[in-house]
């Protein structure tokens, strides 16, 4: 199984996909971030001469969608979870799951405000990680289930394993 986690970043797909973890003890398990996936610094678009981490160009998607394949040959449960997961149309097929772990953005600012991981990032680009994930981090037009959680709340396990375990159709 392979399973797709969406969201904006600090929505709580790193949470979810722990949670997911835990679900699955006692069998294989891989999960995948896409952010280990990006480009070499200089083959990603820049904006405002900052490198641009918000723009599908700054991930390397067939080497994402070669690592989920690589790990589903070993694992019984690969999860793959990034702030563009469902864009890449090549990436969306290879889910048996999705899951949209949503939040707005009163809670997406807040939560970015205390998030340190990066170093200091200006107003006008948390604002640019906003925009860029309404632009390409949405949950796409086709015809694939997408479970949607409230990243506001603790994660409701009966219903995402429920999703999880229904027959793959």
């Amino acid at each position: 199984m392979i399973i797709g986690i969406g969201g904006v970043s600090t929505a709580g797909k790193t949470t979810l996909t722990a949670l997911l973890r835990s679900c699955f003890a006692g069998k294989s398990i891989s999960a995948l971030c896409q952010d280990d996936f990006v480009k070499p610094i200089d083959q990603i678009p820049l904006i405002n001469n900052r490198v641009n981490w918000e723009h599908p160009n700054s991930i390397d998607h067939q080497k994402f969608i070669d690592a989920i394949r690589a790990e589903s040959q070993e694992n019984e449960v690969v999860i793959a979870e990034g702030l563009m997961v469902f864009f890449d149309e090549d990436t969306r097929k290879l889910f048996n799951k999705r899951l949209y772990v949503e939040i707005d953005f009163k809670t997406f600012r807040k939560r970015k405000a205390r998030d340190k991981r990066w170093g200091y990032e200006p107003p006008w680009y948390i604002q640019h990680i906003w925009d860029s994930f309404l632009q390409y981090g949405g949950i796409p037009d086709d015809e694939a289930e997408y479970l949607i959680v409230d990243g506001t709340i603790r994660f409701e396990t009966h219903i995402i394993t429920d999703y999880i375990n229904r027959k793959i159709t």
